[in-house]
């Protein structure tokens, strides 16, 4: 097999198990491995510290598969993984391995929810969502493109799954110099779009064309609850793609819903959303605009509200571009906070992963302040627990968010 050999002194992470290896760390490479191959990394006295997916292209050089020298990557290994995957998703799903019967949800909750978290779950790369009986999966390294067909069997052996459709179209698989690739992959699919449910509610999920791989399964929970505190309030959701959060602000009892987004044929949908459950158009107004442009627009109108929910897209996706997504960030919470009335709740997220939950806090306290306002946090909110997060990979707690409450 070939090896990794790293600098001295450059193993400190991997023996913490951290699963990521940087191309700045290697000091040798024993062998011609291909793209995605196996190999051992070792410390520069010959230490074994673990076997790895190899990744000339990508900084990330390699991603551990296993710390075990006794553990074959193989079949077998990813059988494993994929079923202590889906074990932990039975502690809150009933049962993920199954399709939901009759159309029915899961534990009364939902019947679509993550069953692969790459890193998370010991398979980087790899994120697998279930929709009713479909998986969606991506594939977003080196290593999971070497065993795409291998895990593909899998999947449909251990779920029952009646089909597999594929996403691998993130930008990340560019840096891993990897094509983006959609299509079936498994089994056969009338139509792509698909109704899921959630809390009670249903919704319309595009897996072709949807963002991620179709819906925003991580804010499942956090959805619900915005549900449960917009009872009485005008309630301004921004960044609303197909109106997840609209939806359950409007069955909760709000008195007004307005939702924005750049997005035309999001916001159809999140009409179609709303017919789906039975909600009534009166009260709802979709707009079609800049989110930063809009909200000063409110500004300038004197427009206000009494429940304000900010969920932007990926800001910062790495460290590195954490400053002016941070500006950003400031920006639209600085808006929020003067948008709303007295006593009014803003619950504002980051799903960043270069921006950690004390940083997202300081940039969300820097706006009251500019706003001239000041605010309690009465609640912090993460992602759900299909979206769990590895003791080792502190990278995994990308979904922060705070409910702030206006004085």
């Amino acid at each position: 097999m070939a090896s990794l050999i790293l600098k001295s002194g450059r193993e400190k992470s991997l023996l913490r198990r951290h699963p990521w290896v940087f191309s700045g760390a290697l000091d040798i490479l024993n062998g011609n491995p291909q793209s995605g191959a196996t190999v051992d990394v070792r410390a520069a006295d010959g230490l074994f510290l673990a076997r790895a997916a190899y990744s000339p292209s990508s900084q990330i050089r390699a991603r551990v598969w296993s710390f075990d020298p006794d553990e074959a990557i193989d079949a077998d290994f990813f059988r494993r993984r994929i079923s202590a995957a889906l074990a932990r998703r039975t502690i809150f799903f009933p049962s993920p391995h199954l399709p939901a019967k009759n159309g029915g949800t899961e534990g009364g909750v939902t019947d679509a929810f993550r069953i692969i978290h790459a890193e998370s779950d010991g398979l980087p790369g790899l994120v697998v969502d279930r929709y009713g009986d479909v998986l969606v999966m991506q594939i977003l390294t080196a290593g999971c493109e070497f065993w795409r067909e291998t895990l593909a069997d899998l999947l449909l052996e251990a779920t029952g799954a009646s089909a597999i459709y594929e996403r691998s179209d993130a930008d990340v698989r560019e840096l891993e110099g990897l094509q983006p690739r959609v299509g079936l992959l498994r089994g056969a699919l009338p139509d792509t779009r698909l109704t899921i449910n959630e809390y009670g509610l249903k919704f319309l999920v595009d897996i072709e064309h949807g963002h991620k791989t179709g819906f925003y399964l991580d804010q499942r929970a956090n959805r619900n609850r915005v549900g449960q505190l917009a009872a009485g309030r005008d309630v301004l959701n921004c960044f609303c793609y197909t109106g997840g959060f609209s939806i359950h602000a409007a069955r909760g009892g709000a008195k007004s819903v307005v939702s924005v987004d750049t997005s035309a044929d999001a916001l159809a949908v999140g009409q179609e959303n709303a017919t789906l459950n039975g909600i009534q158009p009166d009260g709802l107004e979709w707009l079609e605009a800049d989110v930063f442009t809009g909200l000063r627009k409110f500004r300038d109108q004197n427009r206000s509200w009494d429940l304000i929910v900010l969920d932007p897209p990926k800001f910062a996706p790495t460290a590195s571009q954490a400053e002016k997504a941070a500006r950003g960030y400031k920006d639209i919470n600085r808006l929020a906070f003067k948008l709303l009335r007295p006593g009014g709740i803003l619950a504002t997220f980051s799903c960043s992963g270069g921006i950690d939950a004390a940083l997202f806090q300081k940039i969300v306290a820097s706006a009251a302040l500019d706003a001239g306002v000041d605010a309690q946090i009465v609640e912090t909110l993460t992602q759900g627990p299909d979206h769990p997060v590895s003791i080792h990979f502190p990278e995994g707690a990308y979904l922060k968010g705070l409910v702030c409450v206006k004085s």
